[in-house]
This record gives C-alpha cells, structure tokens and sequence, in this order.
C-alpha cells in the first residue's frame, strides 16, 4: 500500500466525519484495522532493527577494549608459593594461580568437585584465573 492510498482514506474519513455522513462498512472497518496492523508491525521492525543495530556496535566497543588486557594476561606471573610441598598421594599436579586468592582457589577447586560429585584428588585443575 502506498502513503497516497492511506492519505485519500484517512481524508475521505475525515470528510465523512465532518459533515456526519459516516458510513461504517465491513470493507472499511477491515481496510482500517490492516492500516492499523501495517503501522504497528512496521513499527516494531524499525525497533527491532534499531536494537540489533546499537546492539552489534556495543558488541564491537567491547571487543576492542577487550582485546588489549588478552595480550597482556599471558604475561601474568603465578602467585609465588611459601615453600613447594611434597605431591598427596592421589594429587593431579600443581595448579598456577593467578590474581587469585589461594583460600578462594581452593573453595573454587572444592565446589566444581561437589557439583561433579568426585573426589578433589580425581579432578586436575591447570590453572584458575580471576575474570574481571
């Protein structure tokens, strides 16, 4: 439907209503309600296209930003240890921490093993990171 078509229907209404000669008919009744439906589905297609749009440009300021700390955490020292200590029998190895507290390391090392439900000394953990 073109924007003329819907301005000669919405002055012929508004004609009809002025002078008091307003016919309602089942054909414009439905032709109005298609109108109606139009601009509302119209509407919410600018919107949904106006969210992806700011959406993906969000996206893409956060993965710039982003990309910069990436090339600096492999850099990251391990949290130095007080003294190496003997492997517990059953131990998978050591585990490199980092920016990590060690207390909250193994609290994290001890739910992922309830969660699972298996013995801490069957699970090997490599590394644990703080995400921030």
């Amino acid at each position: 439907m073109s924007f003329a078509l819907a301005e000669e229907v919405v002055s012929e209404v508004a004609e009809q209503a002025a002078d008091g000669r307003m016919k309602l008919d089942v054909g414009n009744n439905l032709l109005y309600a298609i109108l109606g439906y139009l601009v509302v589905f119209i509407g919410l297609a600018v919107l949904m296209l106006v969210i992806i749009i700011v959406g993906r440009i969000m996206v893409a300021k956060m993965k710039k930003p982003a990309a910069a700390p990436e090339a600096a955490a492999p850099a990251a020292v391990p949290a130095p240890a007080a003294k190496a200590l003997p492997a517990a029998p059953g131990a998978a190895g050591e585990v490199k921490i980092y920016d990590t507290d060690p207390r909250d390391a193994a609290m994290i090392m001890a739910i992922v093993a309830d969660k699972l439900q298996k013995p801490l000394n069957e699970l090997r953990f490599v590394s644990i990171k703080e995400v921030k």
